[in-house]
């Protein structure tokens, strides 16, 4: 019979949790759509504080908006550890056909069509947890 081993959410600073999320690539964006949350597989990449989003989502749909949520992960499922990280922050969809084709070429995406958008966030507010052992967190 094995027991399950106690664990604990032990919240990060905001630059570790911009170090966890620069170290991944997948996360989910997230936002409301006719008063129901909306959440996207995505691609991304950390650069020069931005995050630039690469989902299949359609670019109507995140356009105008006040902030966008950006959130990725890393967790063990035999252990149980690991990382989350949510980002949120004023995003704009990227249109500029030469910024776009760069980043069509260095994020790998689901959907090709309307439903590829590329986004840019800057974060205004990261948290992070680190997911461990209860008797590993001091």
């Amino acid at each position: 019979m094995t027991i399950p081993t106690p664990r604990r959410m032990v919240e990060v600073s905001g630059t570790e949790a911009l170090w966890l999320l620069e170290g991944a690539v997948q996360g989910r964006l997230v936002y409301v759509q006719r008063e129901s949350a909306v959440v996207r597989p995505a691609v991304h990449r950390l650069e020069y504080g931005r995050l630039i989003v690469r989902s299949p989502a359609q670019a109507a749909a995140l356009s105008g908006r006040p902030a966008l949520t950006y959130q990725a992960d890393e967790i063990k499922v035999a252990g149980g550890t690991g990382w989350t990280v949510t980002a949120v922050g004023p995003a704009e969809v990227i249109t500029d056909p030469d910024e776009a084709a760069h980043y069509r070429r260095t994020l790998f995406g689901w959907a090709h069509g309307p439903h590829d958008t590329l986004v840019r966030i800057q974060p205004q507010r990261v948290t992070g947890y680190r997911l461990a052992h209860a008797e590993s967190v001091r």
